[in-house]
């Protein structure tokens, strides 16, 4: 099961797994299809093209590998969807949660993925 949207999917822990280890710069929204994902959703859609050194892929957080983002521990004390988060060789740089301006993305895209 996968978001209907304009976005490469994470659909399996294998695959999320496989993206980490394959790419320097990732950026993951773990969400739904609600009020607060689908704006992050369509600024990752539109910043692609702008950020072609970045991965830019949507997880759906009911789907049960999304264990993979809801048990980080940068994601305990969050309340709402989506989790974002931004991972620099594997590792988590940064992490948010509820909806997200464009400003606010790409402050945290230039600081933690130089171009």
């Amino acid at each position: 099961m996968v978001l209907p949207t304009n976005l490469k999917h994470v659909a399996t822990e294998d695959e999320y797994n496989e993206i980490l280890k394959n790419h320097e710069n990732v950026m993951i929204c773990c969400g739904r299809m609600g009020p607060m994902c689908v704006p992050v959703y369509d600024i990752m859609e539109e910043l692609q093209e702008e950020y072609q050194h970045v991965e830019f892929r949507d997880m759906l957080f009911d789907s049960p590998y999304a264990h993979v983002i809801r048990n980080l521990p940068q994601c305990r004390g969050f309340m709402g969807l989506p989790f974002t988060i931004y991972y620099k060789n594997g590792e988590v740089v940064a992490a948010t949660s509820s909806i997200q301006s464009q400003e606010q993305i790409t402050e945290i895209l230039d600081r933690e993925f130089d171009k």
